[in-house]
């Protein structure tokens, strides 16, 4: 009889222990949960920042693009010109004027 009571003392003991056990499991299942619904907000909000920002690099590739494209029209046209403008007579030299020297005024 002795026996049989304590094998049911310690057949108790285990279920609490398991019970405990399983509290904390359940506890920390529901910490990584929320972890995890942490994690995936966090991933979502960058990869909308990246989408955004990828957005913003295609836009200014573009217009970098774009102002290229200008400058080798503007740069072929300005070359154009040269070609074909006449050349400039020498500019002459302008008369050095002097201070202190000579007459003055009156």
């Amino acid at each position: 009889m002795e026996a049989i009571k304590k094998k049911m003392q310690m057949l108790k003991l285990d279920k609490e222990n398991a019970l405990d056990r399983a509290e904390q499991a359940e506890a920390e299942q529901k910490q990584a949960e929320e972890r995890s619904k942490q994690l995936e907000d966090e991933l979502a909000a960058m990869q909308k920042k990246l989408k955004g920002t990828e957005d913003e690099l295609d836009k200014y590739s573009e217009a970098l693009k774009d102002a290229q494209e200008k400058l080798e029209l503007a740069e072929k046209k300005a070359a154009d010109v040269r070609r074909f403008e006449p050349p400039r007579p020498p500019r002459r030299p302008l008369p050095s004027r002097s201070l202190g020297s000579g007459p003055g005024p009156p």
